[in-house]
């Protein structure tokens, strides 16, 4: 059996059980969250992740941003995104509340404070590269995006949702046959969710070989460059609410 044949196989297995475990942890996360206590993971990223939402509460108070805007959240990637409003200058509202480091889960424990009270009308992630490198499972990260969804829907309900596919990193190659099977079932997942959609930046950013390609990256072969931001730039703009895009320098 080839590797593809078996990976394909593997997913035909897999999605079925995916996709009831995110929706049976998506509907019943809003009745359990309002009453129980935080778990211990939970308890966890509160403490490791203080500073960063208090500086984030202290830039609110500063400069309060506008509802309606479009929101990108998750890892180093989106914090390192220095140029995003100015990349999407059509958007009159952009939100980077990117916190570096953080996982999938760290996302969906924190999506009140960092995506519900801004109120966006669009919201896109980036988490997941994190987690696969912590031990976690394609199914954990699934569960975890779908915890995510569903606090934001559950307050947001026409809030659109966007989920940008985990990167191919080179300083993490040894995982890409997991972040295949991650980004295939939250793109399976997205596609029973209303108003939502999976961005593929995984497959633009491999080459001729089907290995990552190293001119996007920084020298620590794991953040984006200028080149990578580009990239992702001219493959998100698309989806994207108001005006075209204005041409890239």
């Amino acid at each position: 059996m080839t590797v593809a044949v078996a990976t394909a196989t593997r997913l035909a297995i897999l999605l079925p059980l995916a996709l009831l475990l995110a929706t049976f942890s998506a509907q019943a996360q809003p009745a359990a969250a309002a009453d129980a206590a935080p778990s211990p993971p939970q308890i966890a990223s509160q403490i490791r992740w203080q500073s960063e939402l208090a500086a984030f509460a202290r830039a609110d108070k500063v400069n309060p941003p506008a509802e309606g805007g479009v929101l990108f959240v998750g890892s180093s990637t989106i914090r390192f995104w220095a140029k995003l409003a100015q990349d999407f200058p059509q958007l009159p509202v952009v939100i980077n509340r990117g916190f570096g480091g953080s996982t999938m889960a760290d996302c969906s424990y924190f999506a009140r404070e960092l995506v519900v009270r801004y109120k966006p009308r669009h919201v896109l992630v980036y988490a997941g590269d994190n987690d696969l490198a912590e031990g976690h499972t394609p199914l954990q990260i699934l569960e975890s995006f779908a915890r995510f969804a569903n606090a934001v829907r559950a307050e947001l309900p026409d809030t659109r949702i966007s989920y940008i596919s985990i990167k191919p990193s080179p300083s993490r190659e040894k995982l890409l046959p997991q972040m295949r099977e991650t980004n295939d079932i939250i793109g399976a997942y997205l596609n029973r969710l209303p108003n939502s959609e999976y961005i593929d930046i995984f497959t633009p950013m491999l080459g001729a070989d089907r290995r990552p390609r190293v001119e996007l990256f920084r020298g620590d072969q794991l953040h984006l460059n200028e080149d990578g931001y580009r990239l992702w730039r001219s493959i998100i703009g698309p989806h994207l609410p108001a005006a075209a895009l204005t041409a890239v320098p």
